[in-house]
């Protein structure tokens, strides 16, 4: 993608403009974004979808006694009538799941892939919602169908209804109001406090965006040290203990025993913080994890790559100068397999003249990729 070039999915700035200037910083509304857009999905479909195992699925139904929000997979029974209003169902994750919605999302690729979560498309009847609320990420949100009334405001008071099952601000204040048609399209910075009511039946697709937090990410990137089997520090060192004296008290902790587990973690924790190579490798593998409810195909048959490779829906690949990432695993990588592989990431298939470029190694771990089902030969259902 040429990030200096105008684009009307942005209103007709570049992807450099809306980044230095609403990245982060201050609402956007686009109208006619997408000109002519009509849902990829109808609702019917995607009501099957939400029925599905796999698939991360919430209803919400606002009625006289409050709210009231449940999880899928839901049956077909479990909806309310169409005729009833102000409730909605919401699905997670619909990229994975629909190469139509994946390549929607592909659009959206001038923030880095690390950053890009997924697309979750909301249902409602006329005055459904989820509440006035704000997320911690940021958001654009696309009208497929219908028409939906945003309130948005920059909330300070961020004091939560208690006893509600959804994260609802009890003293909203919106600033501004906006009607968006399909095709329309509003970015939210994160913690943008902002209520969605359909008008009439809606159709709203949300992409949303990772924010990893400080705490959390450290103690994931912490266990993923933890289990390299690898010893940062070198060669592994047995405890020994040879003036260990007779006990009368056997239950009592040895002093020895515990100095020697503390300069064993802090050993390893130094070892792991010189080693910026080794903080990149985990953080890339962290960041490619597929999510718990992802699960691939595996091919039995012979994989045939000479017309080109391109990634599965599912597949998340990045990439750093040393090292290519792929669904939770790391490669190190250099030269023109380096160059071919990171052109797989960024642009999610490799032609055949490509192909013809790769070396016996890269062609077998392709192969490899396909095999498991985290890529596909062109000859094959993508």
């Amino acid at each position: 993608m040429d990030t200096s070039l105008p684009l009307t999915l942005l209103g007709g700035i570049t992807p450099q403009q809306f980044m230095q200037r609403y990245w982060q910083k201050k609402p956007l509304l686009i109208r006619n974004a997408v000109p002519g857009f009509k849902p990829l999905l109808s609702r019917a479909q995607l009501m099957v979808m939400a029925s599905q195992d796999g698939v991360e699925s919430r209803m919400v139904v606002h009625g006289a006694k409050g709210w009231r929000l449940s999880h899928g997979p839901f049956a077909r029974r479990a909806f309310p009538p169409l005729a009833q209003s102000k409730w909605t169902f919401l699905v997670q994750g619909v990229d994975l799941h629909d190469q139509n919605v994946h390549d929607l999302m592909q659009q959206f690729r001038f923030v880095p892939d690390a950053r890009l979560d997924d697309l979750m498309i909301s249902y409602a009847t006329d005055g459904g919602g989820v509440g006035p609320h704000f997320d911690s990420y940021d958001v654009f949100l696309l009208q497929a169908h219908g028409q939906r009334r945003w309130r948005i405001g920059r909330q300070k008071d961020l004091s939560l209804e208690e006893d509600v099952p959804l994260k609802i601000l009890s003293n909203f204040q919106p600033e501004v109001e906006y009607v968006l048609e399909p095709g329309d399209m509003l970015y939210l910075p994160p913690k943008y406090a902002h209520d969605g009511i359909a008008v009439g039946e809606c159709m709203t697709y949300s992409i949303g965006f990772k924010v990893p937090a400080r705490d959390q990410m450290g103690t994931e990137l912490l266990q993923r040290l933890v289990d390299d089997p690898e010893d940062c520090a070198g060669a592994d060192t047995l405890y020994r203990d040879p003036k260990q004296p007779a006990m009368d008290t056997p239950a009592l902790m040895p002093e020895t025993l515990q100095a020697f587990a503390r300069e064993a973690l802090c050993s390893k924790l130094k070892a792991a913080l010189a080693d910026v190579d080794l903080q990149n490798q985990i953080l890339g593998e962290h960041l490619t994890e597929p999510k718990a409810a992802v699960w691939f195909e595996q091919r039995a048959e012979a994989v045939d790559i000479r017309a080109g490779v391109v990634l599965d829906k599912r597949t998340r690949m990045l990439y750093d100068p040393k090292y290519i990432f792929i669904n939770g695993e790391s490669y190190r990588a250099a030269g023109a397999d380096a160059r071919l592989m990171r052109s797989l990431a960024d642009k999610r298939c490799i032609d055949a003249t490509s192909m013809q470029k790769a070396s016996e190694e890269a062609r077998s771990l392709l192969v490899g990729w396909c095999e498991a089902g985290w890529a596909h030969g062109f000859t094959a259902k993508t």
